[in-house]
């Protein structure tokens, strides 16, 4: 039997994975003077009130115990850990260093996404549907690898601070465009391991079209499936779900709110807009 491990960039809840059919250990974010494991402890939107008291967050990988723990309950199965993209977090490396501390190592294998939230969520719950039908490791892997290099992720914060302070943009460049309330547009390098400048549109609605242009000579045809998520920004999601539509009518749209480790990344009130093939 494969059984299917990931965490909490796939914005699910240890409870709501196992309802789902698989496992995920949290991340945890801190945050004046507390740490919550995300989802489980702590919701996206309570976590960017706290922000928004003028507090600012750090967040941290699953320790590499909880996460040899969490293979130890299997040790008769073969696991298969997806991982959020290695570089954004050391998520994957602590999945590999608990992967060395378990007698049945030889039987866990950990992927590193290279993508994580929307299109990640996705890959989980393929994975786990094929594992249910009783595919092989091979099939769930090589599936896994293909839709991973469908996947494209784009995220326009809102609070340049929180880029100033990952070092996304110089302090003169970010301190003039909040001042003119330029929308700088992230995306992912080609090996997923940090984000970079895409593009600088006027205001959101502007970079939402830009972004919808790009997705649009991306996904053509059919099977394409668009993630849109939110840092407690769900009048932003919701404006960029009509925008998106009406320029990829083929695709099927999600909402969800970001986890609060990615927004102790991008900030309150941004908002990632993801694809991935089906």
């Amino acid at each position: 039997m494969v059984r299917i491990l990931s965490d909490t960039s796939t914005l699910y809840s240890t409870e709501q994975a196992k309802q789902a059919g698989f496992n995920v250990a949290p991340l945890s974010v801190t945050i004046a003077g507390k740490t919550y494991r995300e989802f489980d402890e702590i919701s996206s939107k309570e976590f960017v009130s706290i922000i928004h008291q003028g507090h600012m967050p750090t967040s941290s990988q699953p320790a590499i115990g909880e996460v040899a723990a969490l293979y130890e309950q299997y040790p008769d199965d073969e696991l298969l850990n997806i991982s959020m993209a290695k570089g954004l977090s050391s998520t994957y490396d602590s999945a590999v260093a608990a992967k060395e501390l378990c007698d049945h190592g030889d039987r866990i294998t950990v992927i590193n996404s290279r993508t994580l939230c929307g299109p990640h969520r996705y890959i989980v719950e393929k994975a786990t549907q094929m594992a249910a039908e009783g595919a092989s490791l091979k099939e769930i892997t090589d599936r896994v690898e293909e839709l991973m290099l469908t996947a494209k992720s784009y995220l326009i914060p809102s609070d340049f601070s929180y880029l100033r302070r990952g070092g996304r943009l110089s302090p003169l460049v970010s301190y003039v465009g909040q001042a003119v309330q330029l929308a700088p547009i992230l995306t992912q390098t080609e090996d997923g391991c940090q984000l970079t400048m895409a593009a600088v549109r006027r205001g959101f609605k502007q970079a939402v079209t830009h972004v919808g242009k790009l997705l649009s000579e991306r996904c053509t045809g059919s099977g394409w499936r668009i993630y849109i998520t939110h840092a407690d920004a769900q009048q932003s999601a919701e404006q960029a779900l009509i925008l998106l539509k009406a320029l990829i009518p083929s695709a099927t749209f999600e909402i969800h709110p970001l986890s609060p480790v990615f927004i102790t990344q991008g900030g309150p009130s941004c908002v990632a807009i993801q694809a991935i093939h089906e």
